[in-house]
């Protein structure tokens, strides 16, 4: 229990790292403004939260899972007791900590957070909801219904608190290590940390925690061109994904440096010069807060939501959304490699990333929270 003059908040965002990093870059915000608070984070057994909490220092209470089936079956059947079982053990979670606040970001560890806390009959807790992609999942949909402060990434995501016209725009939650990274400080640092040359521009490759194939198929379907452009390239495939370079890639003066996983993603971002990727909302927040110009993949399935979530910043001229089905190793040829070798628009490109990114919403967040707990 936290003690007389402690705030006590829970974090709920299990799940993907979408979900997790938001919720661990509030609680590192929390933590800064507020030395003494006491924070729990609010996880599954199955998700990327039990190894990220525990490496970021915070407690992490387990909840069963209540995964939203997509399809009428048994699943569907089995969801009120799930349901009601995960909102129980919630409850618990909440009278042992003495929440005074919950702030969650979505998925499926917030929605018996967000019925645990609004429906508690001996401890009632304010709820404070962040939606992060450009349109509201179900979650945080019902969340909003509940919450006293409901807070969004960008415009027209549909969900406001009941006493709101609209959600408040506060951009995503980033870690520090990102927005405060100064990419030109830590170049020549992170270039020797890949096996990277100083000189010449350097492409990044990623398609989230688990790779993207047809990113992977495109881009080393392109090596031979790539390297004789003079352009290296840094590709996190997946770790259950593996690259079919030709024979000599890798080998000059424009490496091919390929890898499974990126545990250093600032340093990855302060190495490159470019990036092609998915357009995940975490993704799309951290590529801009650090300024890097971007060729945006979205996922071609799904209701739509990573191409939006990459508009505002290609509106501000910081990137392009490239369709996955267009996206081949002759695009790579034509469009990409003439964008890479034109310094000029790259910079320009840069600066106006930099411009549409949010690098203070983790601290704007933490703010909302604690003025929501101390009322």
């Amino acid at each position: 229990m936290s003690g007389p003059d402690e705030l006590s908040v829970i974090v709920a965002g299990g799940g993907t790292a979408g979900h997790i990093e938001p919720a661990l870059a509030v609680a590192d915000a929390l933590r800064r403004l507020e030395p003494t608070i006491r924070l729990t984070a609010l996880g599954t057994a199955r998700g990327l939260e039990t190894t990220l909490v525990p490496q970021r220092g915070y407690r992490l209470e387990l909840i069963p899972p209540v995964p939203m089936p997509r399809k009428v079956n048994a699943d569907l059947f089995r969801l009120p007791r799930r349901v009601l079982e995960s909102v129980r053990q919630t409850r618990k979670v909440i009278e042992q900590t003495g929440a005074d606040v919950i702030v969650g970001f979505g998925g499926y560890v917030s929605l018996p957070a967000y019925l645990a806390a609004g429906f508690s009959r001996k401890h009632r807790v304010p709820i404070v909801v962040h939606e992060a992609n450009a349109k509201a999942g179900i979650a945080n949909k019902v969340g909003a219904r509940l919450a006293t402060r409901v807070l969004a990434a960008v415009p027209g995501s549909g969900i406001h608190a009941r006493r709101a016209p609209s959600a408040e725009l506060v951009g995503i939650p980033v870690r520090s290590s990102i927005t405060g990274l100064d990419r030109s400080a830590f170049r020549a640092g992170a270039r020797a940390h890949f096996g990277l040359p100083q000189d010449g521009p350097v492409l990044l490759v990623f398609g989230g925690s688990q790779g993207a194939r047809s990113l992977n198929e495109a881009v080393s379907g392109a090596a031979a061109e790539l390297a004789a452009a003079g352009i290296s390239v840094l590709h996190a495939h997946g770790p259950k994904n593996v690259l079919d370079l030709p024979a000599g890639a890798g080998d000059g003066s424009a490496p091919y440096v390929a890898v499974p996983y990126l545990s250093r993603m600032d340093l990855a971002y302060a190495a490159a010069d470019v990036a092609i990727c998915r357009s995940g909302a975490m993704t799309v927040a951290e590529v801009s807060a650090v300024g890097l110009p971007a060729f945006y993949v979205p996922l071609p399935h799904g209701n739509g939501e990573q191409e939006l979530n990459a508009r505002p910043v290609v509106a501000q001229g910081g990137g392009t959304i490239v369709a996955d089905a267009q996206f081949t190793s002759s695009y790579i040829v034509e469009r990409v490699i003439p964008a890479i070798l034109d310094g000029q628009k790259l910079r320009e490109m840069g600066l106006a990333a930099a411009g549409a990114g949010h690098r203070d919403a983790a601290n704007e967040v933490a703010r909302i929270v604690l003025e929501v707990a101390r009322k």
